[in-house]
This record gives C-alpha cells, structure tokens and sequence, in this order.
C-alpha cells in the first residue's frame, strides 16, 4: 500500500520484461535470418515500451522521495495509491508516443507494411519512413530535457532541505544520498536516449560496429537493470527487512521439508 514501494516493484517488473524482450531479439539476430515484420513489430514494441518507462520510472520516483521530505506532512495526502496507479498508466502513455505514431504511419502510407520479411529484426530497420527518425529525435530530447530538469529540482531542493537540517535529520541525509544514486541511476538510462544518435554518428567496419554496438547494447540496456535492484531495493531498510525475513522463512520452511540426514 505505499506508493514509494508500487514504483520499485513496477519498476522492476517492467526492467525483467525488457531484458527479456532484448536478449530476445539478441538472439534471434543470430539465429533466424528472416524474420516477418508482424512478430518483429510484436516483439520491439514491448522492447520499446518498457525500455522508455524506465527513465520514466525513476523521475516519478525522484518525485515522491522530493515530496517526502520537502512536504512530510502533505505526503500522505499528494503520494496515495490511487494515484501511483494513475501515474503508471501515464508512464506507459508517454513511452507509446514513442512509437505507436511510427505505427499508424507506416500502416497508412503502406498497408502491406506488416506481410514482409525483415533480414534483421530491428527498429531503424522496421520503421523505414523518413519522418520517424526526426520524430524520434524531436521527441527523446524532449523527454531527455524535461526528465533532467525534474532530476536536478527534485536533488537541488532536497539538498537545501538537509543543509538546513544541519546533520540532526537522518532522514534528510538519507534522502540526499538517494537523490544522488537516482542520477547515477538516471545516467545510465539516459544514454537509451542518445543511443541511436551515438550508433549514426559512429564510422567504423561492419566488424568493428557489431562489438560497439554489442558494447553499447551492455552498457545501455542490460547494466542499469541490474544496478536498479540494489540502488532502490537493497538500501532501503523496510524493504531489506522484509526481504530478509521471507528469506529467512524460505530456509526454515526447506529444512523443515529437507532435513539433513
């Protein structure tokens, strides 16, 4: 029922399906050499949908940790579950505007769109229509912006909130320090906006381009998903607890059911 712990979990609930959704299509890469755009489109849009809501994700977090310490006594009143639930539908509505324009495009200027074969199952290679690139670009620098702006608010406020504290609220230091891992955190998927720009700007063999981009694909969609967990998971000591306990029930329950001979 706490808003703060809804975030983490929808947060990694989604980061499991893109990087089941990734690795995916990792592999199909290799091993199918053709590929109907159909079940491409299928399975980038998913891909798409959940790698956009992370950043997302993580500014509306920075969000509800800004209100809990700069308005303690107005927290329980702006962060209630229902409305968590309703700024969740709006990450999932703001990540579709990545995307689904380039859809409806691509299905009205051509119908067949969706009947063909693809050699490789990827975005730039799908969404083929000149206006999705500068649409792409208009819009995730857009997002880039406004996310970056609401990280350095949400941390400049709460920083001013623990200067005034004077070190004899915890709590405020505390909060300042999980504004500082929500931008590193930030940081790394920051770069999913900038990626396709790094990749065009990039002049190197195919060889060469296949590690980068391999490279790239580690440090941008896989090694922020890991570090989610324990930036949001771990530090936080009501949830350390209660994870601590159900693992210390999961053991007991095994010896019960397994003792040792």
């Amino acid at each position: 029922m706490n808003p703060r712990y809804i975030l983490f979990i929808h947060l990694v609930v989604n980061d499991m399906i893109q990087l089941t959704t990734s690795i995916s299509l990792l592999a199909f890469s290799y091993v199918f050499y053709n590929m109907s755009s159909y079940l491409c489109l299928l399975i980038i849009v998913v891909a798409i949908f959940t790698t956009m809501n992370t950043p997302i994700n993580l500014a509306v977090m920075a969000l509800e940790c800004y209100i809990a310490v700069c308005f303690p006594l107005r927290h329980a009143e702006l962060c209630t579950v229902k409305r968590t639930y309703i700024l969740i539908g709006g990450i999932w509505v703001l990540s579709s505007l990545t995307i689904v324009p380039d859809i409806f495009l691509h299905l009205a200027t051509d119908p067949l769109w969706l009947f063909c074969s693809l050699a490789i199952c990827e975005k730039d290679n799908l969404f083929q229509h000149p206006v999705s690139k500068p649409k792409r670009t208009i819009i995730f620098i857009i997002y880039l912006t406004l996310i970056w702006l609401t990280l350095v608010i949400t941390y400049l406020k709460i920083f001013f909130v623990a200067q005034k504290a004077k070190s004899t609220d915890g709590s405020a230091k505390k909060a300042r320090n999980t504004i500082l891992l929500h931008g590193f955190q930030l940081l790394l998927c920051m770069l999913t906006y900038a990626d396709f720009i790094i990749k065009n700007s990039i002049v190197a063999t195919p060889q060469i381009l296949s590690y980068i981009t391999y490279f790239l694909y580690i440090l941008i969609h896989i090694l922020p998903r890991f570090v989610s967990p324990i930036v949001y998971g771990l530090r936080d000591k009501t949830f350390r607890q209660y994870l601590k306990n159900h693992l210390l029930c999961d053991i007991r329950a095994g010896s019960k059911l397994y003792p040792s001979k």
